[in-house]
């Protein structure tokens, strides 16, 4: 069962029976399937499934990367597409995905740089920017001179320097230890405390959803749809990682799991 809250919060995404099926050569292949989803300002919201739930897919759904077969979504109360030339938002990946021969300045700079902006502007948001994920004084170094976890930081520090209003992020920590993960999970959090951004996350990972999430959406596969939307109580303030051993974290990821095996089930 899905729970809603009442919130006077505006959406900025609103996504209502949405379906995407891929034709392929072994014929059409259901991605999503009716998925409705209310993603409201300042929004820390996660989604949560097995592999091929369609995660990922309704991540590019919202960024316009993919493009819906059926129902509707609006970004910023207009449509994806006109939401991304307005550069509405910041998209991180799996991976750094930075270039190896410019700096990590100049790695930040690089979307504002196609952007246009003047010289002065470029070098004060790179500034805040890198500022904002703990890495100042690395601006002259180059990636491979970062370890992952700053890499992904200066990933993360791009995506933030278009200003965006919506964050949306692709198993950013999936491929990073969980020492790092866990450092940069709080990280994030504090990031978030800050820049009051939308955050739209995807995780394999009941923990970290749970720890990051105010809304965790449980997803299960062929096709993906929503199977639970967990509102998560937790203080928004600072949460330390010892929260997880508390009743009300243990509570609420015992349902996500719950919510992942019944999901899963009738589907296998």
């Amino acid at each position: 069962m899905t729970e809603a809250r009442a919130s006077t919060r505006p959406a900025v995404i609103d996504i209502r029976g949405l379906s995407l099926t891929f034709d392929t050569a072994d014929g059409p292949v259901h991605a999503l399937s009716n998925v409705d989803l209310s993603i409201e300002k300042g929004d820390f919201v996660s989604f949560i499934g097995p592999s091929g739930c369609g995660k990922t897919t309704l991540l590019r759904v919202i960024a316009d990367l993919e493009q819906q077969t059926g129902g509707t979504i609006t970004v910023n109360g207009t449509t994806p597409e006109k939401a991304r030339l307005n550069l509405a938002y910041g998209y991180v990946f799996q991976a750094p995905a930075l270039y190896p021969w410019r700096s990590i300045a100049a790695n930040v700079a690089l979307p504002l740089e196609v952007m246009g902006l003047p010289k002065a502007e470029r070098i004060r948001r790179v500034k805040k920017n890198l500022a904002l994920v703990n890495l100042v004084n690395f601006e002259k170094k180059f990636p491979w001179q970062l370890s992952g976890g700053m890499q992904q930081r200066a990933s993360i520090a791009r995506a933030l320097a278009v200003e965006p209003d919506l964050l949306l992020m692709d198993e950013p920590f999936g491929a990073l230890d969980e020492i790092v993960r866990d450092h940069l999970n709080e990280q994030l959090l504090q990031l978030w405390a800050k820049t009051e951004k939308t955050v739209v996350f995807v995780t394999h990972s009941i923990p970290e959803a749970v720890y990051l999430s105010t809304k965790i959406v449980v997803m299960s596969p062929r096709p993906g749809r929503i199977h639970d939307i967990v509102e998560s109580d937790l203080p928004r303030g600072p949460r330390l990682l010892d929260i997880r051993e508390t009743p009300d974290f243990l509570k609420i990821a015992h349902r996500v799991r719950e919510g992942l095996r019944a999901g899963h089930s009738y589907a296998d």
